[in-house]
């Protein structure tokens, strides 16, 4: 067999949300039903993603994933992030939906995932493997990277990240990435922190 094609199918909790937040990325509705269930197709170039409507579905606790390979992530990274700031004026980067930053992670992949408004995570991974890490800093930097970007857990990756910080002797070649992933690290665990009286 050759040739095949499959599409992950998505839950979400409204698809004209769903449309929207994918429209914004640059994809196209290439099919949209409301009854008698809701559903809708996104298509961007070869990527298909379609998604269904589920009452009482919870972004906060979806487990719906999928993985996209692509050649490079920096192009597709950048159209998204533009849409975004056309859109919101910045790269939402905390709580849902949100966008990852083209990391490279502890499996030797680069990748970046967007959590959509429905919490399914469409993860994007470079095709190839990357060569080992050549500092400390460099690794804790794909540790935190699997943990916070891939996993969700931000926490622990800004745990894993301060640690090797603490560490260095300011000559990593890496060290401004990194303090910068630090920072953005703290913005998405404040920004996904609920606000007194909300």
């Amino acid at each position: 067999m050759a040739n095949e094609l499959t599409i992950p199918l998505l839950p979400c909790v409204d698809i004209d949300e769903m449309s929207a937040f994918y429209e914004m990325l640059g994809f196209s509705i290439t099919y949209r039903q409301t009854r008698p269930n809701p559903y809708v197709c996104m298509r961007l170039e070869d990527i298909n993603l379609h998604f269904y409507g589920l009452d009482g579905h919870v972004p906060e606790q979806s487990h719906s994933t999928c993985a996209v390979i692509v050649e490079d992530t920096g192009p597709l990274y950048e159209a998204f992030a533009a849409g975004m700031r056309a859109v919101h004026g910045k790269v939402l980067i905390s709580g849902i939906p949100r966008m990852t930053r083209p990391r490279l992670r502890n499996d030797r992949y680069t990748g970046f995932a967007v959590v959509d408004p429905g919490g399914n995570w469409i993860r994007i991974s470079k095709a190839v493997q990357e060569p080992e890490a050549s500092t400390k800093l460099a690794k804790a930097m794909e540790n935190a990277a699997r943990l916070a970007d891939a996993k969700g857990d931000e926490r622990q990756g800004l745990k894993i990240l301060e640690g090797a910080l603490a560490r260095t002797d300011g000559s990593e070649p890496e060290l401004a990435e990194a303090q910068a992933y630090r920072d953005e690290l703290v913005e998405r665990i404040n920004g996904s922190e609920p606000r007194p009286g909300a």
